[in-house]
């Protein structure tokens, strides 16, 4: 781990980076169960943002309670204040991911929602006996505004193979733990799940001004992920193994 550290150089990254989030594709309405009638909708929507604290202002709720308040919530806030283990954090501390382009987003949420989230929960296995044709899963992708001096970790993987190690975390968990306890900004690494790069941030401030970049669905059949940017498209496709 020292001689990791003894060798690190900075990365002055002005850029937007991608982030992918879970969310679904066309918005709910929550009072389409009062009433038929949408003008009803709309003033029960106006009465509730009236008694919603000041840091709730969206007028088009996306259903995944809490990712209502606003876009800076959605974007980049969340996993500030809901920590998870993850490949730079052992979960006693949060970390931000984005990724240098959308494709690179995909590839990387894919591999956690086909092998964490689906897989976790018998879904996959339902697709792969037959039981379901397919599972469908709907994102929200943002570009959110990175300003900052990160450590640069890109060209150390030949060095240091357990940072782009696919199952393993326990190197990358120390790596992360140590640039949060020193105050580091963040860091810039290789893609584990393709050619493309990912950055971990640890400090909020640097990250800004977030705005929509696209919605995609991802669709996990029995050959592989479909993943549709246009509704009814496929925009790419992710084979078994592609991302592991």
């Amino acid at each position: 781990m020292d001689l990791l550290f003894a060798g690190l150089s900075l990365a002055d990254i002005h850029q937007s980076l991608a982030r992918n989030i879970k969310s679904i594709r066309v918005s709910q309405d929550l009072f389409d169960d009062l009433s038929d009638d949408p003008a009803d909708w709309q003033v029960a929507q106006q009465y509730e943002m009236s008694i919603k604290l000041s840091g709730y202002d969206s007028q088009r709720p996306i259903i995944d309670r809490p990712f209502e308040e606003s876009d800076w919530f959605n974007a980049i806030e969340f996993p500030f204040r809901h920590w998870a283990a993850s490949r730079f954090s052992d979960g006693t501390f949060g970390i931000w991911y984005g990724s240098d382009s959308v494709e690179t987003s995909v590839h990387e949420t894919v591999h956690h929602w086909r092998s964490g989230i689906l897989a976790d929960a018998g879904f996959d296995a339902l697709v792969r006996d037959g039981s379901r044709e397919s599972i469908t899963g709907e994102r929200r992708v943002y570009w959110v505004q990175c300003d900052a001096a990160l450590v640069d970790l890109r060209q150390k993987a030949a060095d240091y193979p357990a940072l782009v190690a696919p199952d393993s975390y326990a190197f990358t968990q120390d790596v992360g733990a140590r640039l949060h306890r020193e105050g580091h900004p963040g860091l810039v690494s290789q893609s584990v799940r393709c050619c493309g790069e990912s950055f971990g941030i640890l400090n909020r401030n640097v990250l800004s001004n977030p705005r929509d970049c696209c919605w995609l669905t991802y669709r996990l059949t029995a050959n592989n992920v479909e993943v549709e940017r246009d509704p009814g498209l496929t925009w790419m496709r992710i084979p078994p193994g592609r991302s592991k």
